[in-house]
């Protein structure tokens, strides 16, 4: 009998030191994981970003007819590419996180994911993002405190797309996929638009039901005019 309960004994320690072991990783170590993974894509895309090559002045007009000629194609983003820089100011003044292209779990490891079949980042339709509310850095975290009129900004090195949310969050199922359509059902848009769409897991450390904020593109501005005023604000 002695034997039996100092076994049992033992296996409850061991059993609850990896319960405890596993606590801290998910709630510190992904976190450090993803604060090291995310900067390094923040550090990488503002390299390439410097060192791109500069786009030539326009042609000056000639006095004939203008020429024709065909509008180029935009390259597709490259999965698990970093694509581009958010900052959303109710989340915080030094909120800010990358975007990759894609949505697998790799990818959320390192910043935020953008759906790939989804708009290009200021184009028309609908560009939508995923991000973790619960480890990994937690970037949706506060995701519950955005407001109708919160600004989220987003850069490609080039220049500063300036959303408005409008509605949000509003509490759906994962299957939910037409909130990630061109014009996203129940956002209330009413047509074709620039839109942006940002969805994450409820509740806060589950994943039964997902959260979602629909948002319209308010302005741009080349990144050569300094910081958007939403930015500051």
């Amino acid at each position: 009998m002695r034997l039996v309960v100092r076994t049992f004994s033992e296996l409850c320690l061991t059993v609850g030191t990896l319960i405890v072991l596993f606590v801290v990783y998910v709630l510190y170590w992904t976190g450090v994981q993803a604060e090291s993974a995310s900067a390094g894509q923040i550090d990488t895309l503002q390299r390439e970003w410097a060192e791109a090559p500069v786009a030539p002045p326009p042609p000056r007009p000639s006095s004939g007819p203008p020429a024709s000629s065909p509008t180029p194609k935009a390259t597709a983003y490259t999965p698990g590419k970093g694509i581009a820089v958010m900052y959303v100011p109710r989340l915080g003044k030094d909120w800010k996180w990358p975007v990759l292209e894609g949505t697998g779990p790799g990818v959320l490891k390192k910043g935020l994911g953008h759906y790939a079949a989804t708009a290009r980042l200021g184009a028309t339709g609908n560009f939508s993002v995923a991000g973790h509310r619960r480890t990994y850095g937690d970037p949706f975290k506060d995701f519950p405190r955005l407001r109708a009129g919160d600004a989220v900004v987003l850069t490609d090195g080039t220049t500063w797309f300036t959303y408005r949310i409008d509605r949000g969050p509003y509490r759906t199922v994962p299957t939910d996929v037409g909130v990630v359509a061109p014009v996203p059902e129940k956002s209330g848009f009413d047509g074709p638009g620039r839109y942006l769409t940002l969805t994450t897991c409820e509740p806060e450390w589950g994943s039964s039901h997902r959260l979602i904020v629909w948002a319209h593109l308010d302005g741009t501005q080349p990144v050569t005019d300094g910081r958007p005023q939403a930015l500051d604000s």
